[in-house]
């Protein structure tokens, strides 16, 4: 911290710290304040003479914390915090600048309880900040979102009824691993019974989640986001397998994690995976690799690109008079 900072500042971040390390050390309170540790201890007391509840133990995992229960001030942001905080929001959710969305009227909470000249800098820049809608973002529904990610934290087995791409819904008796969002989406990481296989679901194509009393056990060395980026191509009705004539590396900064696993090969490279959606898949992604290659398989697909490669034909045959 800077050294003209006030005691009180100082005091005020001690409290931060606290709140997000509890059994901080006066040695770490020191550090992170900029302080000795004498002073650091001093700004302790300064938290105990304004009635906050700062315990203490001593021995190897001592440390100070907040009493269970204690009753603290209104969060404090600085200016850089909620700036950052508004930008994140409106990165993530466009329409929170409309009072009327959900997500908006949360905001103008936040905006409305800050101190009034960190509040007045955050006003301006959601008031005058245009954010344009990603067209590949799909926002899942709060409860929906929050029940499941409860029982990823409870360990609890969940029946989802689900609603595919085609409109089409079923019911899948899942173990719910994570919670995942990518780019604009959200999707539920899970261990499918009915299938004996791990999966992945968008989370905003879940129609309806309970919880059941069937506790399970996530994968010890689960890394939510690889295991996503991984299974996110895989498991879908329509196999896919596409040859690349160039070099892996030139190919791998143009495949998504849904379109399947790139592997080197003779010639080239290959993308091996599945879809649900094979027209997409043909004149959506493929379509946009400026590489040469050859479909192998499956059928669908290749009966989707020769139809992307018909239309583009047909575009630039000569028009009869």
């Amino acid at each position: 911290m800077p050294s003209d900072v006030s005691p009180t500042a100082r005091a005020l971040r001690a409290l931060e710290i606290l709140q997000v390390r509890p059994g901080a050390t006066a040695d770490q309170l020191a550090e992170a304040l900029g302080v000795t540790e004498r002073a650091a201890r001093r700004y302790v007391g300064i938290l105990r003479e304004a009635g906050i509840q700062v315990e203490s133990a001593r021995g190897p995992h001592g440390g100070y914390r907040l009493r269970r229960g204690t009753r603290l001030p209104p969060i404090v942001f600085t200016q850089a915090e909620a700036l950052g905080l508004v930008m994140a929001v409106l990165d993530g959710q466009p329409a929170a600048t409309d009072v009327d969305n959900l997500v908006g009227a949360a905001l103008g909470k936040v905006i409305q309880a800050l101190p009034e000249n960190v509040g007045r800098q955050a006003a301006a820049l959601r008031e005058h900040a245009s954010a344009a809608p990603d067209r590949r973002s799909a926002r899942p529904d709060p409860a929906t979102t929050s029940t499941l990610v409860t029982a990823v934290a409870a360990r609890r087995r969940v029946l989802i009824t689900y609603r595919g791409e085609s409109g089409s819904e079923w019911e899948a008796e899942v173990d719910p691993w994570a919670v995942v969002a990518r780019h604009g989406r959200w999707y539920l990481l899970c261990h499918s019974h009915r299938a004996d296989a791990v999966r992945t679901y968008r989370v905003d194509r879940v129609r309806a989640v309970e919880q059941t009393a069937h506790e399970f056990e996530p994968p010890g060395d689960l890394d939510p986001v690889a295991a996503l980026e991984e299974n996110l191509g895989t498991g879908w009705k329509f196999p896919t397998r596409v040859v690349f004539h160039a070099p892996l590396a030139d190919v791998a900064p143009w495949i998504g994690a849904p379109m399947g696993q790139l592997h080197p090969a003779e010639d080239g490279c290959v993308l091996v995976g599945s879809t649900s959606n094979p027209a997409m898949y043909a004149q959506e992604w493929l379509a946009a690799i400026p590489f040469d290659f050859h479909v192998e398989g499956g059928d669908e697909l290749r009966a989707a690109v020769a139809a992307v490669a018909t239309r583009f034909a047909a575009a630039v045959a000569p028009r009869a008079r």
